[in-house]
Protein backbone atom coordinates (compact mmCIF):
# COMPACT_ATOMS: atom_id res chain seq x y z
CA UNK A 1 0.00 0.00 0.00
CA UNK A 2 2.77 2.57 0.76
CA UNK A 3 4.69 1.71 -2.65
CA UNK A 4 1.48 2.16 -4.30
CA UNK A 5 0.26 5.79 -2.70
CA UNK A 6 4.25 6.70 -3.71
CA UNK A 7 3.54 6.02 -6.75
CA UNK A 8 0.58 7.86 -7.24
CA UNK A 9 1.71 11.20 -5.66
CA UNK A 10 4.86 11.00 -7.71
CA UNK A 11 2.41 10.76 -10.88
CA UNK A 12 0.79 13.69 -9.61
CA UNK A 13 3.79 15.78 -9.06
CA UNK A 14 4.95 15.23 -12.43
CA UNK A 15 1.21 16.04 -14.37
CA UNK A 16 1.66 19.12 -12.42
CA UNK A 17 5.34 19.70 -13.79
CA UNK A 18 4.43 19.29 -17.39
CA UNK A 19 1.14 21.49 -17.14
CA UNK A 20 3.68 24.08 -15.91
CA UNK A 21 6.00 23.67 -18.03
CA UNK A 22 3.28 23.58 -20.95
CA UNK A 23 1.71 27.21 -19.71
CA UNK A 24 5.16 29.00 -19.70
CA UNK A 25 6.07 27.56 -22.99
CA UNK A 26 2.55 28.69 -24.89
CA UNK A 27 2.66 31.67 -27.25
CA UNK A 28 0.43 34.62 -25.95
CA UNK A 29 -3.07 35.40 -27.12
CA UNK A 30 -3.34 37.18 -30.77
CA UNK A 31 -5.30 40.39 -30.06
CA UNK A 32 -4.55 41.59 -33.28
CA UNK A 33 -2.92 44.23 -32.09
CA UNK A 34 0.21 45.31 -32.76
CA UNK A 35 2.72 45.83 -29.68
CA UNK A 36 3.92 49.02 -28.60
CA UNK A 37 7.60 50.24 -29.44
CA UNK A 38 10.05 50.46 -27.30
CA UNK A 39 11.04 54.20 -26.38
CA UNK A 40 13.62 56.39 -28.23
CA UNK A 41 16.82 56.03 -25.83
CA UNK A 42 18.69 58.98 -25.24
CA UNK A 43 21.46 57.87 -27.73
CA UNK A 44 18.74 57.32 -30.43
CA UNK A 45 17.79 61.44 -30.31
CA UNK A 46 19.31 63.67 -32.43
CA UNK A 47 20.18 67.09 -31.16
CA UNK A 48 20.95 70.34 -32.27
CA UNK A 49 21.96 73.27 -30.26
CA UNK A 50 20.47 77.55 -31.31
CA UNK A 51 22.13 80.27 -29.55
CA UNK A 52 19.90 83.53 -30.45
CA UNK A 53 22.00 86.59 -30.29
CA UNK A 54 18.45 88.00 -28.56
CA UNK A 55 14.91 86.23 -26.73
CA UNK A 56 13.15 83.78 -28.29
CA UNK A 57 9.93 86.39 -28.32
CA UNK A 58 11.16 89.44 -29.29
CA UNK A 59 8.86 89.78 -32.68
CA UNK A 60 12.04 89.57 -34.36
CA UNK A 61 14.69 88.62 -35.72
CA UNK A 62 15.54 86.13 -32.46
CA UNK A 63 12.19 84.76 -32.72
CA UNK A 64 12.28 84.14 -36.57
CA UNK A 65 15.39 81.79 -35.71
CA UNK A 66 13.60 79.84 -32.90
CA UNK A 67 10.21 79.37 -34.90
CA UNK A 68 12.68 77.74 -37.39
CA UNK A 69 14.08 75.44 -35.01
CA UNK A 70 11.05 74.42 -33.89
CA UNK A 71 10.20 73.82 -37.22
CA UNK A 72 12.86 71.08 -37.68
CA UNK A 73 12.56 70.02 -34.50
CA UNK A 74 8.93 69.58 -34.91
CA UNK A 75 8.98 67.65 -38.43
CA UNK A 76 12.09 65.60 -37.50
CA UNK A 77 11.52 62.68 -35.46
CA UNK A 78 13.39 62.10 -32.20
CA UNK A 79 14.88 65.33 -32.59
CA UNK A 80 15.84 67.70 -29.46
CA UNK A 81 17.04 71.35 -29.66
CA UNK A 82 19.12 72.78 -27.00
CA UNK A 83 18.51 76.59 -26.82
CA UNK A 84 20.80 79.44 -25.75
CA UNK A 85 18.78 83.04 -25.47
CA UNK A 86 19.99 86.41 -25.21
CA UNK A 87 23.73 86.08 -25.90
CA UNK A 88 25.32 89.14 -26.16
CA UNK A 89 27.46 91.67 -23.82
CA UNK A 90 24.27 93.59 -22.23
CA UNK A 91 21.86 90.87 -21.27
CA UNK A 92 24.13 88.20 -19.92
CA UNK A 93 27.84 89.73 -19.99
CA UNK A 94 29.44 86.71 -18.17
CA UNK A 95 28.28 84.24 -20.94
CA UNK A 96 30.76 83.05 -24.08
CA UNK A 97 30.00 81.42 -27.14
CA UNK A 98 32.61 79.05 -26.37
CA UNK A 99 31.25 78.49 -23.03
CA UNK A 100 27.77 77.68 -24.72
CA UNK A 101 29.24 75.70 -27.14
CA UNK A 102 31.01 73.55 -24.10
CA UNK A 103 27.91 72.65 -22.65
CA UNK A 104 25.74 71.88 -25.86
CA UNK A 105 28.31 69.20 -26.71
CA UNK A 106 28.49 67.73 -23.46
CA UNK A 107 24.37 67.49 -23.52
CA UNK A 108 25.22 65.42 -26.76
CA UNK A 109 24.40 68.42 -29.93
CA UNK A 110 25.98 67.40 -33.22
CA UNK A 111 24.50 70.33 -34.84
CA UNK A 112 25.11 74.17 -33.47
CA UNK A 113 24.17 76.86 -35.34
CA UNK A 114 24.85 80.67 -34.24
CA UNK A 115 22.02 83.35 -35.36
CA UNK A 116 24.25 86.43 -35.47
CA UNK A 117 26.98 88.00 -37.87
CA UNK A 118 28.57 89.27 -34.18
CA UNK A 119 29.41 85.38 -33.90
CA UNK A 120 31.32 84.35 -36.79
CA UNK A 121 34.87 84.90 -35.02
CA UNK A 122 33.90 82.92 -32.00
CA UNK A 123 32.20 80.47 -34.46
CA UNK A 124 35.49 79.72 -36.28
CA UNK A 125 37.17 79.10 -33.04
CA UNK A 126 34.47 76.55 -31.56
CA UNK A 127 34.31 74.64 -35.17
CA UNK A 128 38.28 74.10 -34.78
CA UNK A 129 37.97 73.25 -31.25
CA UNK A 130 35.27 70.71 -31.59
CA UNK A 131 36.10 68.87 -35.41
CA UNK A 132 33.08 66.42 -35.04
CA UNK A 133 30.38 68.74 -34.58
CA UNK A 134 28.79 70.34 -37.66
CA UNK A 135 28.23 74.35 -37.05
CA UNK A 136 26.54 76.82 -39.09
CA UNK A 137 26.92 80.57 -38.60
CA UNK A 138 24.07 82.31 -40.10
CA UNK A 139 25.06 85.25 -41.87
CA UNK A 140 28.42 85.12 -42.05
CA UNK A 141 30.95 83.88 -45.07
CA UNK A 142 33.76 81.82 -44.20
CA UNK A 143 32.93 78.72 -45.53
CA UNK A 144 32.61 81.53 -48.85
CA UNK A 145 35.87 82.88 -48.16
CA UNK A 146 37.56 79.28 -47.40
CA UNK A 147 38.62 80.53 -43.71
CA UNK A 148 36.54 77.75 -42.63
CA UNK A 149 37.59 74.24 -41.17
CA UNK A 150 35.28 71.56 -43.49
CA UNK A 151 32.77 71.58 -40.47
CA UNK A 152 31.38 75.14 -41.02
CA UNK A 153 28.83 76.35 -43.29
CA UNK A 154 27.25 79.34 -43.49
CA UNK A 155 23.07 79.87 -44.09
CA UNK A 156 21.40 83.19 -45.29
CA UNK A 157 18.23 84.24 -46.81
CA UNK A 158 18.52 86.26 -49.94
CA UNK A 159 16.76 89.05 -47.88
CA UNK A 160 17.87 91.75 -50.73
CA UNK A 161 14.88 90.58 -52.75
CA UNK A 162 12.40 91.39 -50.28
CA UNK A 163 13.89 94.63 -48.86
CA UNK A 164 13.68 95.63 -52.98
CA UNK A 165 9.75 95.01 -51.98
CA UNK A 166 9.67 97.15 -48.61
CA UNK A 167 10.87 99.87 -50.68
CA UNK A 168 8.82 99.66 -53.50
CA UNK A 169 5.97 99.94 -50.76
CA UNK A 170 7.09 102.83 -49.11
CA UNK A 171 7.72 104.85 -52.30
CA UNK A 172 4.13 103.76 -53.61
CA UNK A 173 2.74 105.22 -49.87
CA UNK A 174 4.48 108.21 -48.81
CA UNK A 175 3.46 111.32 -48.95
CA UNK A 176 5.65 113.42 -48.17
CA UNK A 177 8.37 111.77 -50.51
CA UNK A 178 10.52 111.23 -47.45
CA UNK A 179 11.44 107.51 -46.47
CA UNK A 180 13.46 106.76 -43.41
CA UNK A 181 15.73 103.71 -42.94
CA UNK A 182 16.27 102.72 -39.19
CA UNK A 183 19.80 100.78 -39.25
CA UNK A 184 21.37 98.87 -37.17
CA UNK A 185 25.33 98.50 -37.35
CA UNK A 186 27.43 99.09 -40.45
CA UNK A 187 28.59 96.27 -42.09
CA UNK A 188 28.00 94.71 -45.47
CA UNK A 189 24.85 92.97 -44.62
CA UNK A 190 23.52 96.35 -43.12
CA UNK A 191 24.67 98.35 -46.36
CA UNK A 192 23.53 95.76 -48.89
CA UNK A 193 19.84 95.52 -47.20
CA UNK A 194 19.15 99.16 -46.91
CA UNK A 195 20.53 99.69 -50.54
CA UNK A 196 18.09 97.34 -52.02
CA UNK A 197 15.25 98.80 -49.87
CA UNK A 198 16.12 102.20 -51.53
CA UNK A 199 16.68 100.72 -55.17
CA UNK A 200 13.22 99.28 -54.65
CA UNK A 201 12.10 102.85 -53.63
CA UNK A 202 13.40 104.21 -56.39
CA UNK A 203 11.99 101.70 -59.28
CA UNK A 204 8.22 102.25 -57.90
CA UNK A 205 8.95 106.21 -57.20
CA UNK A 206 9.88 106.70 -61.11
CA UNK A 207 8.07 103.78 -62.73
CA UNK A 208 4.58 103.95 -60.87
CA UNK A 209 4.08 106.68 -59.51
CA UNK A 210 5.81 109.04 -62.33
CA UNK A 211 7.91 110.83 -59.95
CA UNK A 212 11.88 112.12 -60.92
CA UNK A 213 14.21 110.62 -58.79
CA UNK A 214 15.65 113.72 -57.10
CA UNK A 215 12.75 114.27 -55.56
CA UNK A 216 12.42 111.19 -53.21
CA UNK A 217 14.65 111.43 -50.34
CA UNK A 218 15.92 108.22 -48.46
CA UNK A 219 17.98 108.86 -45.37
CA UNK A 220 19.69 106.42 -43.04
CA UNK A 221 20.10 106.44 -38.98
CA UNK A 222 22.10 104.15 -37.75
CA UNK A 223 21.71 103.08 -34.15
CA UNK A 224 25.00 101.08 -33.48
CA UNK A 225 23.75 97.34 -33.22
CA UNK A 226 21.49 95.17 -33.56
CA UNK A 227 18.93 95.90 -30.92
CA UNK A 228 18.59 99.11 -28.47
CA UNK A 229 21.81 98.66 -25.37
CA UNK A 230 20.63 101.58 -23.35
CA UNK A 231 23.96 103.35 -22.74
CA UNK A 232 25.52 101.94 -25.57
CA UNK A 233 23.53 102.25 -28.73
CA UNK A 234 21.37 105.47 -29.94
CA UNK A 235 17.58 104.79 -28.72
CA UNK A 236 15.53 103.59 -31.85
CA UNK A 237 12.25 105.18 -30.41
CA UNK A 238 14.12 108.53 -30.04
CA UNK A 239 15.26 108.11 -33.68
CA UNK A 240 12.63 106.41 -35.08
CA UNK A 241 10.53 109.61 -33.31
CA UNK A 242 13.23 111.95 -34.90
CA UNK A 243 12.55 110.96 -38.80
CA UNK A 244 8.90 111.24 -38.16
CA UNK A 245 9.93 115.24 -36.59
CA UNK A 246 11.61 115.65 -39.44
CA UNK A 247 9.16 115.20 -42.01
CA UNK A 248 9.54 111.57 -42.70
CA UNK A 249 6.24 109.53 -42.98
CA UNK A 250 7.60 105.33 -43.74
CA UNK A 251 9.90 104.59 -41.77
CA UNK A 252 11.64 100.96 -42.70
CA UNK A 253 13.43 99.27 -40.04
CA UNK A 254 16.54 97.01 -40.50
CA UNK A 255 16.88 96.51 -36.57
CA UNK A 256 16.11 93.14 -34.65
CA UNK A 257 13.35 94.52 -32.71
CA UNK A 258 10.18 96.56 -32.75
CA UNK A 259 10.16 99.94 -32.48
CA UNK A 260 9.87 101.28 -35.62
CA UNK A 261 6.40 100.05 -35.94
CA UNK A 262 5.31 101.07 -32.25
CA UNK A 263 6.50 104.17 -32.75
CA UNK A 264 4.56 104.77 -36.15
CA UNK A 265 1.36 103.14 -34.44
CA UNK A 266 1.73 105.98 -31.68
CA UNK A 267 1.92 108.78 -34.06
CA UNK A 268 -1.17 107.41 -36.07
CA UNK A 269 -3.51 107.15 -32.70
CA UNK A 270 -2.44 111.06 -32.28
CA UNK A 271 -3.82 111.37 -36.05
CA UNK A 272 -0.90 111.61 -38.11
CA UNK A 273 -0.60 110.17 -41.58
CA UNK A 274 2.74 107.77 -41.01
CA UNK A 275 3.53 103.99 -41.67
CA UNK A 276 6.28 101.67 -40.66
CA UNK A 277 7.79 98.45 -42.29
CA UNK A 278 9.10 96.49 -40.05
CA UNK A 279 11.59 93.29 -40.29
CA UNK A 280 12.67 89.80 -39.39
CA UNK A 281 9.92 88.28 -38.29
CA UNK A 282 6.28 87.22 -40.07
CA UNK A 283 4.53 88.41 -37.19
CA UNK A 284 5.57 92.14 -36.96
CA UNK A 285 3.10 93.73 -38.16
CA UNK A 286 0.95 92.71 -35.32
CA UNK A 287 2.24 95.53 -33.17
CA UNK A 288 0.24 98.16 -35.03
CA UNK A 289 -1.47 96.50 -38.25
CA UNK A 290 -3.20 98.96 -39.73
CA UNK A 291 -0.23 101.58 -40.85
CA UNK A 292 1.84 98.48 -41.63
CA UNK A 293 2.95 98.19 -44.90
CA UNK A 294 3.75 94.79 -45.04
CA UNK A 295 6.88 92.98 -43.41
CA UNK A 296 10.04 91.29 -44.95
CA UNK A 297 10.58 88.38 -43.16
CA UNK A 298 13.20 85.56 -42.56
CA UNK A 299 11.88 81.83 -42.47
CA UNK A 300 14.45 79.76 -41.27
CA UNK A 301 12.49 76.65 -40.66
CA UNK A 302 13.19 74.71 -44.76
CA UNK A 303 16.91 75.25 -44.27
CA UNK A 304 17.26 74.41 -40.35
CA UNK A 305 15.25 70.84 -41.23
CA UNK A 306 17.34 70.45 -44.55
CA UNK A 307 20.73 70.65 -42.31
CA UNK A 308 19.56 68.77 -39.42
CA UNK A 309 18.54 65.57 -41.90
CA UNK A 310 21.76 65.92 -43.41
CA UNK A 311 24.27 66.23 -40.55
CA UNK A 312 21.89 63.34 -38.81
CA UNK A 313 22.40 60.69 -42.30
CA UNK A 314 25.99 61.92 -42.71
CA UNK A 315 25.30 63.20 -46.30
CA UNK A 316 26.38 66.82 -44.55
CA UNK A 317 28.80 69.09 -46.80
CA UNK A 318 30.51 72.47 -46.22
CA UNK A 319 28.48 74.74 -48.33
CA UNK A 320 27.85 78.59 -48.13
CA UNK A 321 24.09 78.90 -48.86
CA UNK A 322 22.62 82.33 -49.86
CA UNK A 323 18.60 80.43 -50.04
CA UNK A 324 16.25 82.20 -52.76
CA UNK A 325 12.84 83.22 -51.54
CA UNK A 326 9.93 80.96 -53.21
CA UNK A 327 8.47 83.01 -56.02
CA UNK A 328 5.56 81.48 -56.64
CA UNK A 329 4.62 82.34 -52.60
CA UNK A 330 6.16 84.35 -50.86
CA UNK A 331 4.04 83.31 -47.91
CA UNK A 332 4.77 79.47 -48.11
CA UNK A 333 6.58 78.97 -45.05
CA UNK A 334 7.22 75.25 -45.81
CA UNK A 335 9.51 76.10 -49.16
CA UNK A 336 10.51 80.31 -49.11
CA UNK A 337 13.91 81.41 -47.38
CA UNK A 338 12.48 84.75 -47.18
CA UNK A 339 8.91 86.17 -47.56
CA UNK A 340 7.38 89.20 -47.88
CA UNK A 341 3.42 90.23 -45.97
CA UNK A 342 1.98 92.80 -47.49
CA UNK A 343 0.12 94.78 -45.01
CA UNK A 344 -2.90 96.42 -43.96
CA UNK A 345 -1.39 99.91 -44.26
CA UNK A 346 -0.83 99.66 -48.04
CA UNK A 347 -3.81 101.52 -50.76
CA UNK A 348 -5.70 99.07 -52.98
CA UNK A 349 -3.74 100.75 -55.77
CA UNK A 350 -0.62 100.70 -54.13
CA UNK A 351 -1.07 96.88 -53.50
CA UNK A 352 -1.99 96.33 -57.06
CA UNK A 353 1.22 98.34 -58.01
CA UNK A 354 3.30 96.18 -55.83
CA UNK A 355 2.29 92.91 -57.00
CA UNK A 356 3.33 94.37 -60.52
CA UNK A 357 6.34 94.82 -58.96
CA UNK A 358 7.04 91.27 -56.96
CA UNK A 359 5.68 89.74 -60.36
CA UNK A 360 8.93 91.12 -62.38
CA UNK A 361 11.11 90.77 -59.84
CA UNK A 362 10.16 87.13 -59.73
CA UNK A 363 9.99 87.08 -64.03
CA UNK A 364 13.43 88.53 -63.91
CA UNK A 365 11.86 91.48 -65.92
CA UNK A 366 12.90 94.23 -63.19
CA UNK A 367 16.25 93.81 -61.46
CA UNK A 368 16.69 96.65 -59.29
CA UNK A 369 20.96 96.44 -59.37
CA UNK A 370 21.01 96.46 -63.10
CA UNK A 371 22.86 99.75 -63.66
CA UNK A 372 23.34 102.69 -64.13
CA UNK A 373 24.17 102.07 -60.11
CA UNK A 374 26.61 104.75 -58.58
CA UNK A 375 28.26 104.66 -54.67
CA UNK A 376 27.58 107.34 -52.46
CA UNK A 377 30.95 109.32 -53.00
CA UNK A 378 29.70 109.48 -56.78
CA UNK A 379 31.79 106.87 -57.98
CA UNK A 380 30.93 104.00 -60.49
CA UNK A 381 30.34 101.10 -59.09
CA UNK A 382 27.62 98.99 -61.60
CA UNK A 383 27.77 100.10 -65.38
CA UNK A 384 24.77 101.01 -67.34
CA UNK A 385 23.09 97.79 -68.96
CA UNK A 386 24.91 95.53 -66.45
CA UNK A 387 23.18 93.98 -63.43
CA UNK A 388 25.53 93.54 -59.98
CA UNK A 389 26.93 90.13 -59.08
CA UNK A 390 26.42 88.06 -55.92
CA UNK A 391 30.06 88.94 -55.29
CA UNK A 392 29.07 93.03 -55.65
CA UNK A 393 25.49 92.85 -54.06
CA UNK A 394 27.19 91.01 -50.37
CA UNK A 395 30.16 93.47 -50.38
CA UNK A 396 28.78 96.66 -51.53
CA UNK A 397 31.15 98.89 -50.03
CA UNK A 398 29.61 102.38 -49.51
CA UNK A 399 25.77 103.29 -49.44
CA UNK A 400 24.34 104.79 -53.08
CA UNK A 401 24.38 107.63 -54.72
CA UNK A 402 20.71 109.28 -53.72
CA UNK A 403 21.14 108.04 -50.45
CA UNK A 404 21.92 110.11 -46.92
CA UNK A 405 23.73 108.72 -43.96
CA UNK A 406 27.16 107.21 -43.04
CA UNK A 407 29.00 104.25 -44.27
CA UNK A 408 31.11 103.47 -40.74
Amino acid sequence: MKASKTWGILIVMMAMALSLSACKQSPPEDTGTVPEEEPATSEDVFKFGLILVGPKNDHGWSQAHYEGGLFAEENMPNTEMILFESLNGADKPEATLEGVVDDMVADGAELIITTSDEFEEDTLGVATKYPEVTFINVSGDDALTGEAPDNLGNIMGRMEDMKAIAGCAAALTTQSGQIGYLGPLVNYETRRLTASAFLGARYCWENYRGMDAADLEYSVSWIGFWFNIPGVTFDPTEVTTSFFDLGVDVVISGIDTSEAIEVAGQRAAAGEAVWAVPYDYEGACDAAPEICLGVPYFNWGPAYLETALAVRDGSWTQSWDWNPPYWDDLTDNTKTAAGWLSGSGLSAEALASLSEFIGGLASGEINVWSGPINLQDGSAYIADGAAASDEEIWYLPQLLEGMTGANE
